[in-house]
């Protein structure tokens, strides 16, 4: 009988205290897996207390959560990838839970969704809880789906959403663009409620609330244009049609009643908002013709991935 191969990916920059007790967790609730630390120029002793916890380091240079996952992606094969902050914040005791849902009921993501359990009441950064829920609304709204949790690094992976899953972003937005991918290419995912827990002392986030949180709502405004573009660009087209028609009604009746056209730079700035609405619908007919091969081939992509 083949082994099973899970392997557990722990992105770390400066987590000296707590990344060992993050690796002693996982050998606790998960003692058959293999862990990874992915050490992204931390200057602590990180790496040396990883090392010493039976973690096996790997070293990415360019700075990035985004990077990391990256590497990780490319460089580890595995039946089932569990993967987790390196700063103590998620529980462990899902562990196991998480990656049976992978290998026993063939789900490709299983998300750890802090929002639905306490996340609200430890974290005490009030941007934070507002972003969260900015990014889950906008998500949901334009992706019609039900997602809780968005932007949470707990997550377990299959070995066919890992070889397949474009990591473009560089850095925290990451999660957000994982998310999408599965979303838009109907991905088998579920979500499972986990306990998030506060930053010990002296323990410090990376995450910066407004740079970061822009970087996030970028990422959404980019992947809409790019996952669904006939529905971006309709909208563009919409806001341009509008313009043609409030600029150009007035000129038209004037015409019709008179039989003269006494404001031509109106006229002519309504024929160009016209133009510019009907140039925006046909990018998005054409883009979204792109998009529906890319998924084409992407089914295909999957179908010639082995393990």
């Amino acid at each position: 009988m083949k082994k099973v191969r899970i392997a557990i990916l722990i992105p770390c920059y400066n987590e000296a205290k707590t990344i060992g007790k993050v690796v002693k967790d996982c050998k606790k609730y998960l003692p058959k897996a293999t862990i990874y630390v992915y050490n992204n120029n931390s200057t602590d002793r990180t790496v040396a207390i990883a090392r010493r916890h039976g973690a096996i380091v790997r070293n990415v240079y360019k700075q990035g959560k985004g990077n990391v996952i990256r590497a990780m992606f490319r460089e580890i094969d595995a039946d089932c990838y569990l993967m987790v902050d390196g700063d103590d914040t998620y529980s462990l005791t899902n562990a196991k839970e998480m990656t049976d849902l992978v290998l026993k009921e063939n789900y490709d993501i299983v998300i750890g969704d802090r929002l639905s359990s306490n996340y609200f009441k430890k974290n005490k950064r009030r941007f934070h809880n507002t972003g969260n829920k900015l990014v889950r609304f906008l998500i949901n709204m334009l992706f019609h789906s039900k997602i809780h949790d968005v932007m949470t690094g707990y997550r377990a992976f299959s070995y066919e959403f890992v070889k397949s899953c474009p990591i473009l972003s560089p850095g925290f937005e990451v999660e957000t663009e994982m998310t999408i991918h599965a979303l838009d290419k109907r991905i088998n995912y579920t979500e499972i409620p986990v306990e998030y827990k506060e930053r010990p002392k002296g323990s410090i986030s990376k995450l910066k609330t407004f740079r970061d949180g822009f970087k996030v709502l970028r990422t959404i405004f980019n992947m809409l244009m790019e996952y669904r573009p006939l529905k971006f660009f309709s909208f563009i087209s919409l806001i341009f049609f509008i313009i043609s028609v409030i600029f150009g009604y007035p000129v038209f009746n004037e015409y019709f009643k008179t039989g003269l056209v006494p404001r031509f730079p109106t006229l002519i700035f309504a024929g160009f908002m016209l133009m510019i609405s009907v140039i925006a619908l046909t990018t998005g007919i054409i883009l979204n013709v792109v998009v529906k091969k890319h998924r084409f081939n992407y089914e295909c992509l999957l179908i010639n991935i082995k393990r």
